[in-house]
Protein backbone atom coordinates (compact mmCIF):
# COMPACT_ATOMS: atom_id res chain seq x y z
CA UNK A 1 0.00 0.00 0.00
CA UNK A 2 1.18 3.51 -0.82
CA UNK A 3 -0.14 6.73 0.72
CA UNK A 4 0.02 10.16 -0.96
CA UNK A 5 -1.50 13.54 -0.17
CA UNK A 6 -3.91 15.01 -2.67
CA UNK A 7 -5.98 18.14 -3.07
CA UNK A 8 -9.53 18.07 -4.49
CA UNK A 9 -10.48 21.73 -4.22
CA UNK A 10 -13.05 21.98 -7.03
CA UNK A 11 -16.07 20.05 -8.27
CA UNK A 12 -14.43 19.48 -11.67
CA UNK A 13 -11.31 18.13 -9.98
CA UNK A 14 -13.40 15.65 -7.95
CA UNK A 15 -15.22 14.44 -11.08
CA UNK A 16 -12.04 13.94 -13.11
CA UNK A 17 -10.33 12.29 -10.09
CA UNK A 18 -13.12 9.70 -9.74
CA UNK A 19 -13.12 9.10 -13.52
CA UNK A 20 -9.35 8.53 -13.46
CA UNK A 21 -9.53 6.08 -10.55
CA UNK A 22 -12.36 4.00 -12.03
CA UNK A 23 -9.96 2.96 -14.82
CA UNK A 24 -8.14 0.80 -12.25
CA UNK A 25 -9.33 -2.39 -10.57
CA UNK A 26 -7.48 -1.53 -7.35
CA UNK A 27 -9.00 -0.17 -4.15
CA UNK A 28 -8.39 3.47 -3.25
CA UNK A 29 -9.33 4.96 0.13
CA UNK A 30 -9.44 8.63 1.10
CA UNK A 31 -8.57 9.32 4.73
CA UNK A 32 -9.52 12.61 6.36
CA UNK A 33 -9.26 12.65 10.14
CA UNK A 34 -11.16 9.61 11.39
CA UNK A 35 -13.15 9.18 8.18
CA UNK A 36 -12.17 6.61 5.55
CA UNK A 37 -14.19 6.54 2.34
CA UNK A 38 -14.00 4.83 -1.04
CA UNK A 39 -12.11 7.20 -3.36
CA UNK A 40 -14.28 6.08 -6.29
CA UNK A 41 -17.42 7.46 -4.58
CA UNK A 42 -18.29 11.02 -5.59
CA UNK A 43 -20.87 11.28 -2.79
CA UNK A 44 -18.32 10.03 -0.27
CA UNK A 45 -15.73 12.57 -1.40
CA UNK A 46 -18.18 15.44 -1.01
CA UNK A 47 -18.78 14.35 2.60
CA UNK A 48 -15.15 15.24 3.40
CA UNK A 49 -13.63 18.65 4.14
CA UNK A 50 -12.14 19.39 0.72
CA UNK A 51 -10.45 22.61 1.86
CA UNK A 52 -7.68 20.51 3.47
CA UNK A 53 -5.23 18.01 1.97
CA UNK A 54 -6.52 14.44 2.00
CA UNK A 55 -4.52 11.22 2.28
CA UNK A 56 -5.08 8.71 -0.51
CA UNK A 57 -4.28 5.07 0.25
CA UNK A 58 -3.50 3.11 -2.91
CA UNK A 59 -4.00 -0.63 -2.44
CA UNK A 60 -1.99 -1.82 -5.44
CA UNK A 61 1.05 -4.07 -5.65
CA UNK A 62 1.82 -3.35 -9.30
CA UNK A 63 1.37 -0.47 -11.76
CA UNK A 64 2.22 2.06 -9.03
CA UNK A 65 4.18 4.21 -11.51
CA UNK A 66 1.24 4.31 -13.92
CA UNK A 67 -1.16 5.19 -11.11
CA UNK A 68 1.15 7.93 -9.81
CA UNK A 69 1.34 9.42 -13.32
CA UNK A 70 -2.47 9.47 -13.47
CA UNK A 71 -2.64 11.14 -10.04
CA UNK A 72 -0.13 13.92 -10.85
CA UNK A 73 -2.77 16.69 -11.27
CA UNK A 74 -4.10 16.00 -7.75
CA UNK A 75 -0.88 15.40 -5.82
CA UNK A 76 0.41 17.91 -3.31
CA UNK A 77 4.11 18.38 -3.98
CA UNK A 78 6.50 18.39 -1.06
CA UNK A 79 8.14 21.79 -0.63
CA UNK A 80 11.56 20.08 -0.75
CA UNK A 81 10.87 18.99 -4.33
CA UNK A 82 9.67 22.40 -5.52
Amino acid sequence: MKTVQISLNSIDKVKSFVNDLTKYDYDFDLVSGRYVIDAKSIMGIFSLDLSKPINLNIHAESNIDTIMETLKPYLIENSAEA
